[in-house]
């Protein structure tokens, strides 16, 4: 696979899981509401894969050893994989009751980080483990944090 296509590939699947995950579990930690998580990852989806791909494409501009088709690879493929992986976390939504949803996508989120953190690490030619859990723990860390700002959210401004 070609390098720009991959680059948007990884940082698609990275940045759709963390940013989706922490925002669901923030959102359902603050309001409980399945409409209003929903909602979130919908927006989330569109509005920040505009902005990632927006973000790849000026970082692959701004090195100049970088054709003008390899630019716009890293630009699709990151918009296509964040949009795609950030929708994915609709499904459980949709299917199961809100709590049960987000402990479902918990584990889709690991297992979607732990596979590109093993293929990146093949690639790499180091030992899977360590990459799989720096960046599970960093993706726990994400889920900790925004579950704890949620509930800090809900009761500082709820009624």
């Amino acid at each position: 696979m070609k390098e720009s296509i991959k680059k948007g590939i990884y940082f698609g699947i990275a940045s759709g899981v963390i940013t989706t995950l922490g925002l669901m579990v923030g959102l359902n930690s603050t309001t409980g509401s399945k409409l209003v998580v929903l909602g979130g990852i919908f927006t989330i989806a569109i509005a920040d894969a505009l902005s990632d791909a927006l973000g790849m494409h000026l970082s692959e501009e701004s090195t100049n050893n970088k054709s003008n088709k390899e630019i716009w690879e890293s630009t699709i493929f990151t918009f296509l994989s964040k949009l795609f992986i950030a929708l994915s976390f609709t499904v459980a939504v949709l299917i199961f009751p809100l709590t049960l949803a987000v402990y479902i996508n918990i584990v889709w989120g690991a297992a979607l980080i732990s596979f590109a953190s093993y293929k990146v690490a093949r690639e790499q030619m180091v030992k899977p483990m360590h990459v799989i859990g720096e960046h599970l723990l960093i993706m726990l860390i994400v889920v900790a944090i925004s579950h704890e700002v949620g509930h800090v959210i809900a009761k500082v401004f709820g009624n």
